[in-house]
Formats: structure tokens, sequence, C-alpha cells
């Protein structure tokens, strides 16, 4: 296994990147070390000092996998510094969320998971998307354990609904089967509606069943890229009428709106 020390300037903090809604299969050791899993790459990660960080793979794996998914192309202090001025609020939030940051993962797993998350709690989550990864996905050894990978629609094909409530899927199972089979018969192509703007992916994952607005912008921001997308759960809809007067906030942040959004679903999160 090839290892490395890399330094990443920007904010920064895998406490915070796991703790905010967005990934459900990152494992932390007691050393603090933080194990990340895309496809068929495993990433174990530490912090070492200020910026730099003890890496267990290739320059090359690091720039072409992790650089992205870490969205390390985005500059998140010039991001708050923009948006500082425009609200009390959301600069206290940004202040509090200090080094999150908003992954690019795999459409088809946030689909999946997003569906899932459903009336779930994150622990459950993770563990209902485990037991999909256990049964269904393939096995990948690394030089400290063994994984599973997210299963791939073809994978998943074979189970069927008894199967998916037996991973603790619930009334979801039904969701989770629809959305397998739009993607293996070609009726959902998930690289196609990369290319549609916006709104037209949106509306384009709305036609799986059981998949409504939240979960489309989830998957639109975080497995997509589209950074202008907000999910509208609990916490947020309590922003929205506690702090903002009922009034939505985001808009204001354009292109960046679902990084704001974070911030806020973060902060309202953990106050309470």
């Amino acid at each position: 296994m090839s290892t490395q020390i890399v330094e990443i300037q920007d904010d920064f903090d895998l406490e915070k990147i796991i703790s905010c809604g967005q990934c459900f299969r990152v494992r932390k050791y007691e050393d603090k070390t933080y194990r990340f899993i895309t496809e068929d790459h495993v990433l174990y990660i530490r912090k070492l000092q200020d910026c730099t960080y003890w890496i267990s793979c290739s320059e090359k794996e690091w720039q072409q996998v992790w650089t992205d998914y870490f969205d390390l192309s985005r500059n998140y202090k010039n991001l708050r510094k923009i948006a500082n001025s425009k609200n009390d609020f959301i600069e206290r939030a940004m202040e509090y969320g200090l080094g999150l940051r908003v992954l690019h993962q795999k459409p088809w797993e946030m689909l999946i998971t997003f569906i899932i998350s459903q009336r779930k709690n994150i622990p459950a989550i993770s563990k209902s998307v485990e037991a999909l990864a256990k049964n269904y996905g393939h096995t990948i050894t690394t030089d400290f354990e063994t994984v599973s990978s997210f299963p791939t629609p073809e994978q998943l094909y074979k189970a069927s609904i008894e199967d998916l409530c037996a991973c603790s899927l619930g009334y979801r199972a039904a969701y989770v089967k629809d959305a397998v089979e739009r993607v293996v018969s070609g009726v959902l192509d998930l690289e196609k509606i990369a290319e549609y703007e916006d709104e037209k992916l949106f509306q384009e994952l709305m036609k799986v069943y059981g998949v409504g607005k939240k979960v489309a912008n989830c998957v639109c921001l975080f497995g997509y890229g589209r950074s202008s997308r907000v999910p509208i759960d609990i916490w947020i809809s309590r922003a929205i009428q506690e702090e903002f007067n009922g009034q939505d906030p985001f808009s204001a942040f354009g292109e960046d709106a679902g990084i704001i959004q974070q911030y806020v679903f973060y902060y309202k999160k953990n106050l309470l």
C-alpha cells in the first residue's frame, strides 16, 4: 500500500465533514484515522498537524479520485469571506461549521442512500447501507481490513423486496427496488442525466418511486455536484422559519447555495 503526506491549506475538518448528513459509510478509528470508500477505492486519512495529513494512497489516486471527492478544487475560505457579510446567522453558522466540505460522491450510491435515509436517523441509515454492501457488494481487501463495496445496480437487482426488507429498509424497499429496475433497464440513465441542467436533472430524479424534493436535491448536490441545490429537511425548515422569518435565504448565494445550506444544517442541528 502506498502512503504519503499531503498538505491541505483550505478549510478541512474530517469530523465535521462526516457529521453533516452527507455520507454514511465513513468509519472513525480510535487513533482518529478516518476511512472513506467510493466505488473500489478505500482511503485511510489522519490529521498530523495543522495542514498536513497522512493518507493511504498514491499521489496519482489522491489527485484522480480523492481531490474531487473532497471538493478540493473549491476554495471554501474565499467562499466564506464572500458570504460573510450577507447575514449574521449564516456568518455564525459558517464559523461554527468551519472545515466542513460538500463531498462529490457517486450518483448511484447517493440515490439509494438518500432513498433509505427517509425518516431514519444517521446510525440507522448507516446500518442499512452497510447491510446492502455486505450482502450484495463485492469484497475489497486493504492492508488493514476487508470491506465491501457499495453494490452496483446489477448486483442489487437480484435482491427481492423481502431481501431488501431484511436489510431494515422497511417501506423504502419498494422505492429502492424501483430505482434499481429503472437503472438496470436503462429507463434512468444516471450518466446521461449528468448532462442535464439542474432543474431538468432534479425533475428526472423525481420520477423514481419514493423520491421527493428533498431526496432529489440531495442526489443533485452530493451525487452530481450541483452546488446551487438546497435540500430542505426538518432542520433547514426550522432555520428558515426561526432565523429568516419564513423567507428562503439561500437563493442569494447562487451557485454556493447548497454549501451554505450545509453550514446552516450543521449549526442548527448541533445547537439543540
